[in-house]
């Protein structure tokens, strides 16, 4: 073992298991790290492969050098999105997550299986921060060495530190990967099993796509993290929005996977007559466009990670405060078709200041890598879940410093809703709503129509194609939480009581009504949220939606001197929807809260907590809610 690993404060176990390796390799540098992942050569083209017992040699995946970084596909379409049901925890500490031991047996026996495993190959070790490099915590990740672009899009994602700069340390959170176990011991499947103590989280990735793993897999521990500390590590993006008048406005979206958070930092798409369409009525096939003379300037400050540590939060200034907890993004970009639709990122992709990795894109040796060359799935489709992992130095306008947020929205995939087809896709262009329901959606968090991002089960696939809804859970965080249901949404409440300046707004995506949106609607009330400086609405603006979970409507909306269309901020007035067909997707809605809901009913419970959620389930009105926190708005 080298004596750079000899200083750490390591488990015993993993130090056996270091001193055995066949070798370790400790890049010194990005660079060096980008091209161990082509493999011993260095080629243009490396197959990751395993021997694996009874199966021979199987290849898990196949890596090529592009122009602009090394393109990774897999070979089963499994394996190309995160399995929703992939998370055991190997331990006994509290949790409302499945246990190893109720599919497996014992994880111990397992556990060191994979580290006598990991003895017996040539490894990389690297070192990185869980939470960002100023305020995380400083881990490790241990890897084959065949693997080496896994550990390359960690650092990617988390931060590249060598271990001079990190000096001697006790981990915080270790990652181990040990892909041919999925083979060996659990029938193909992805399984990342999660074992913890009070002060060291260990990740145990058995499946090569690094999305539940050095993604979300470290998403959990910050997560863990915070439920000993008190805070909480949210799932979403936030951008500084500065309109052609100056006015700053930042704007925090939150969701479930799929639910608009990268698209919150993207620029509003424009139809090639500068236009910007809203919509295209599903029904009779007509456009509804809308012209903006200019638009805002955007400053991302976070993609999916958002660390709301207490050391960064000014309680005087009534806002929550947020930082970014990665160090670069993994952006999906499915919704990237061909060239012109996304300019600057684009440009960020296509010309890198350093080369990219790219998941699920085609790629050529010597050719560019394109964002809009999804690979094939086996049924001869566009790959759903495309990414390319952008450092964050490499993104153009990037805000490094904390910003405090004005506006949290969540964001929610709704299917088309037409009178002849009711479904619960009634959501309105945008909606105001107080604390309690803001509380109330994070909750439930509805995974809602067609997600891209990950696979869904079985039963989940059922549900969603007969129009029913599907929930993520708690602050749209709990996939990635090895803790418990309640105490994580004890906490979401004491983060949203905490600041009473930050306004809440929902916002669909997909569909409104019966007119296909996409992602405009989310722009739009971007747009509109900053020329109204901070997120500012009028009450005079606002009407009781017809649904009470979606708190108030818009009664109007005037932007860059036009009206949209009032159908759109209410879709019960839309010809080809009606009140019969929005009454019909209401229920849904409100039926789905009230089944969720009632898992949280339990003693340890905050009492605000739970007399918002006996509301609910008593059918309460919208002034029921504001009685129970009040709208902090002129």
């Amino acid at each position: 073992m080298d004596d750079v690993l000899r200083k750490l404060t390591l488990p015993p176990y993993l130090a056996t298991c270091l001193e055995a390796a066949r070798s370790i390799t400790i890049p010194s540098s990005r660079a060096e790290l980008f091209e161990l992942s082509l493999g011993p050569g260095g080629g243009d083209t490396f197959d990751v492969v395993f021997d694996v017992p009874g199966n021979g040699p199987v290849k898990e995946a196949d890596v090529v050098r592009c122009r602009n970084g090394i393109a990774v596909n897999y070979p089963e379409d499994y394996i190309r999105r995160r399995d929703p049901d992939c998370m055991r925890i190997g331990d006994d500490l509290p949790s409302d997550k499945p246990r190893f031991a109720d599919d497996h047996g014992p994880f111990a026996p397992v556990k060191q299986e994979t580290l006598d495993w990991l003895a017996d190959q040539d490894l990389i070790v690297v070192p990185f921060k869980a939470g960002g490099p100023h305020l995380g915590s400083p881990s490790l990740a241990v890897v084959p060495k065949n693997t080496a672009f896994f550990a390359c899009a960690l650092v990617d994602l988390q931060g590249f530190f060598t271990f001079d700069e990190l000096g001697p340390f006790a981990p915080r959170s270790i990652l181990y990967l040990a892909p041919p176990f999925r083979h060996t011991h659990f029938a193909g499947k992805q399984v990342v099993v999660h074992d913890r103590t009070e002060s060291l989280h260990e990740i145990f990735a058995y499946n090569l796509y690094p999305g539940p793993s050095a993604k979300k897999g470290v998403f959990s521990a910050l997560l863990d993290i915070g439920t000993y500390e008190g805070w909480l590590t949210a799932h979403a993006s936030s951008v500084r929005v500065t309109t052609p008048y100056e006015n700053e406005t930042v704007i925090m979206h939150e969701g479930a996977s799929g639910g608009g958070k990268s698209e919150m930092c993207q620029e509003l798409r424009r139809e090639e007559d500068g236009r910007v369409l809203l919509g295209t009525n599903v029904v009779t096939d007509e456009p509804y466009a809308i012209t903006l003379s200019e638009t805002s300037r955007l400053e991302p400050v976070t993609d999916d990670m958002t660390l709301c540590h207490p050391a960064l939060q000014r309680p005087a200034s009534g806002k929550m405060t947020v930082a970014d907890a990665e160090d670069g993004w993994f952006v999906r970009v499915d919704n990237l078709t061909h060239y012109g639709e996304d300019p600057q990122l684009e440009r960020a992709i296509i010309h890198p200041h350093d080369p990219l990795i790219f998941l699920n894109i085609e790629g050529t040796p010597g050719a560019t890598c394109l964002p809009w060359e999804h690979v094939r799935d086996e049924n001869g489709k566009p790959c759903s879940n495309p990414r390319v992992i952008i450092p964050r130095r490499q993104v153009r306008g990037i805000v490094d410093e904390p910003q405090q947020v004005d506006v949290r929205t969540f964001g929610v995939r709704m299917p088309a809703c037409t009178a002849e087809q009711p479904t619960y896709g009634v959501m309105g262009l945008m909606h105001v709503i107080p604390p309690s329901l803001a509380w109330l959606w994070r909750l439930v968090t509805p995974r809602g129509d067609k997600n891209p991002s990950i696979g869904a089960t079985v039963a989940e696939a059922a549900v969603i194609a007969h129009g029913g809804m599907v929930a993520e859970g708690v602050g749209s965080f709990w996939p990635f939480s090895t803790n418990t249901k309640v105490g994580a949404a004890n906490l979401l409440l004491e983060q949203i009581l905490a600041a009473p300046k930050t306004r809440f707004v929902l916002t669909p995506n997909q569909h409104i009504g019966a007119y296909k949106v996409d992602f405009a609607a989310e722009w739009l009330a971007r747009e509109y949220l900053a020329r109204r400086g901070q997120g500012h609405v009028r009450r005079d603006l606002l009407v009781p939606a017809r649904c009470p979970l979606f708190g108030f409507a818009m009664r109007e909306m005037k932007i860059d001197g036009q009206q949209v269309r009032p159908s759109l901020l209410r879709p019960e007035l839309q010809s080809k929807v009606g009140v019969a067909a929005y009454d019909a997707g209401a229920a849904i809605i409100t039926d789905f809260f009230k089944a969720e809901l009632q898992q949280f009913l339990t003693p340890d419970l905050d009492p605000l907590g739970r007399r918002i959620i006996e509301a609910c389930l008593a059918d309460a009105t919208l002034e029921d809610y504001l009685a129970l926190t009040p709208l902090d708005i002129d």
